[in-house]
C-alpha cells in the first residue's frame, strides 16, 4: 500500500475567519474564510461568482494580534453547496498581497 503524499506547496489550515469581498467589477458582500493557504483560499459565498472573476478580499481574524490580510484573488470554481454556511464554495488562487 502506498503511503499518501500532500503534492501542494503550501500547507492548508483550515479557519472559521470572517471576511468581506469585493468583485472588481461589480458587488460587495460578506464571506466566510473555510481554508487559507500560501497559495490560495476556499471562501463560502451567498451568491454565484464565475469562474476567472476577480476579487478583491479582506480577511478579518477575530483576534487583533494577527492584521487583517487584503489580497487580489482570481475564481478558480465555484460550486453549490448543500448545507452550511454560505450557498457556494469558491476556490481561489491568491494573484497578489494588497497594501
Amino acid at each position: 500500500m502506498q503511503e499518501f503524499r500532500e503534492k501542494r506547496n503550501y500547507p492548508r489550515m483550515t479557519i472559521e475567519c470572517p471576511a468581506s469581498f469585493q468583485i472588481v467589477v461589480g458587488a460587495v458582500g460578506g464571506a466566510i474564510v473555510k481554508t487559507l493557504s500560501g497559495g490560495g483560499l476556499l471562501i463560502c459565498l451567498d451568491r454565484a461568482v464565475a469562474a476567472g472573476a476577480l476579487l478583491q478580499i479582506e480577511i478579518k481574524p477575530v483576534s487583533d494580534i494577527t492584521p487583517p490580510l487584503q489580497a487580489e484573488v482570481h475564481v478558480l470554481r465555484c460550486t453549490p453547496v448543500e448545507e452550511g454556511e454560505g450557498d457556494f464554495a469558491v476556490a481561489c488562487q491568491i494573484s497578489r498581497i494588497l497594501g
